[in-house]
């Protein structure tokens, strides 16, 4: 049998893993065992906090909305109550956007609904 020698694959996984980790700080940077747990849990944190990056979005959209609204003498879940009676199926990005950059467009949009 053939002998295969291990060294240059085990090097280079551990050259990726500490080229990964590079910016950490302290062992984490440096040392293989540490920088692989280290890059582990930031996965397990990007992975979470893309999830968690929509929901913070809507609420950012919600806040916007209610302010906007409330500008204009209504008040969030009354207008929104107001859009789904009126069966308008605008999202709230595409209505904090309209708020934000084209307000008078936006309080046409209100009187409409009033």
């Amino acid at each position: 049998m053939t002998r295969v020698k291990r060294g240059v694959a085990a090097s280079k996984r551990r050259k990726n893993v500490l080229d990964a980790a590079k910016g950490f700080r302290w062992r984490r940077s440096k040392n293989y065992v540490a920088a692989k747990e280290a890059l582990l849990k930031a996965g397990k944190y990007a992975h979470r906090d893309r999830r968690k990056k929509k929901g913070i979005n809507r609420s950012l959209w919600i806040l916007r909305l209610n302010n906007a609204v409330r500008m204009l003498e209504l008040t969030y879940s009354k207008f929104i109550a107001n859009l789904k009676s009126k069966q308008i199926e605008i999202d709230r990005k595409v209505l904090s956007q309209m708020a934000v950059e084209n307000p008078a467009v936006f309080a046409k949009f209100i009187e409409k609904i009033k």
